[in-house]
């Protein structure tokens, strides 16, 4: 009798665990779709904030070495972000003239892009240009039969014409940009200060308000060290592999003979940075240029797959092994997931994408109900 009466006990409670599941998940949803409104609403915060911090990770060896000299962290951080930035104005300056030789070649490219394009009539005698013309004659008129007659009873007839090109009005459209993105930048560079300075005083308040036991205090700074490791071994990684893809572009465009080769070897190291977009951009714009500079489609092929197999030999040859080596992380999610950073936050989502997942395959690592995240992130 007391066996019969335990049975619909425990079926009557598997039964109640199943709505608890259910609304665990419904939160979960909740809370992530609560989540992405939240990053994409304030997206102006967390990017340049995210930017300075993966900065900060990049340079606080050169700082913490300074302090290894004696040299306050404050003025050891200030003297390196001034170093990098006059570093980085003179070679611009540098390459001015190339840069500016290669904006003023644009509207030779376009008209020569036009031209190229535009359908040839020195051959009328051809077969398909013959049936080109006999098509626009029908279509002609047709249009001609179907065009309605002018309207009899003194109706005015209305025609919407589109807005011309203003040049004033994107000039100002593109210097407001230019003026926001100065001070994003600044931001940026504040924030990278700033946690240059202060070294290691957030990790110690992170493992103070972990929580009043040893062992949350140690996952805490486990987690913390794991995160630095990471992606100071991910952006040692980008940083080799943009250098040689860098070289390897303006070596390859030189022998080919294509001009301002170094401004290219600079602008696909730089491009390289960031995943998928930097390799079509580089590959598109070179052969173009080459086909305006060499005026042949084939020399513009040869350029356009030397920049190809450049940056497939890098990644997915190098990238995968170096970044492997460096993080164990599955090359599906990172796909997927990079491609999800940039649907949320567009050019800066491809750049930080990696990173952040870095960032919670180490916590989800530590924290006994976030393994199974951490085991689909990893290999």
């Amino acid at each position: 009798m007391d066996a019969k009466d335990d049975a619909p006990a425990e079926e009557n409670g598997g039964g109640d665990r199943f709505p608890i599941v259910v609304r665990s998940v419904a939160l979960a949803v909740v809370a992530g779709c609560a989540s992405l409104w939240l990053l994409d609403w304030a997206a102006e915060v967390f990017i340049p904030v995210l930017l300075g911090l993966m900065f900060s990770y990049a340079l606080s060896p050169i700082v913490d070495r300074l302090q290894a000299w004696h040299i306050p962290r404050v003025i050891g951080a200030a003297v390196l972000l001034v170093s990098i930035i006059g570093g980085t104005v003179a070679a611009m300056y540098s390459m001015e003239d190339d840069a500016n030789a290669l904006i003023e070649s644009l509207p030779d490219t376009a008209q020569k892009i036009r031209q190229a394009l535009r359908p040839q009539t020195h051959t009328p005698d051809s077969a398909i240009a013959n049936m080109q013309a006999a098509a626009t004659q029908i279509e002609q008129a047709a249009a001609d039969t179907a065009a309605p007659k002018p309207p009899s009873g003194g109706v005015t007839r209305v025609q919407i014409e589109q807005p011309r090109f203003d040049i004033q009005e994107h000039l100002w459209s593109g210097t407001l940009g230019l003026v926001a993105l100065l001070g994003q930048a600044t931001v940026v560079l504040f924030v990278t200060f700033f946690l240059l300075a202060s070294g290691d005083t957030f990790r110690r308040k992170m493992a103070s308000i972990a929580g009043p036991t040893f062992r949350k205090k140690r996952i805490t700074v486990e987690a913390l060290d794991e995160i630095t490791d990471q992606i100071k071994r991910y952006l040692l990684v980008q940083l080799l592999l943009s250098v040689l893809v860098g070289v390897a572009t303006w070596a390859a465009f030189l022998w080919i003979g294509l001009a301002h080769a170094g401004v290219w070897g600079v602008m696909s190291g730089v491009l390289n940075l960031v995943p998928y977009f930097g390799a079509i951009a580089v590959t598109g714009g070179s052969a173009l240029v080459g086909f305006v500079q060499f005026g042949e489609f084939q020399t513009a092929l040869i350029v356009a797959g030397a920049s190809l197999v450049i940056h497939s030999i890098v990644g997915y040859v190098l990238t995968p092994w170096l970044t492997g080596r460096a993080s164990s992380m599955n090359p599906v999610v990172v796909f997927v997931g990079v491609l999800a950073w940039g649907w949320l936050w567009g050019i800066w989502g491809l750049l930080l994408g990696m990173p952040i997942m870095l960032a919670i395959k180490a916590v989800c690592d530590r924290v006994e109900e976030l393994k199974p995240i951490g085991e689909l992130l990893g290999e």
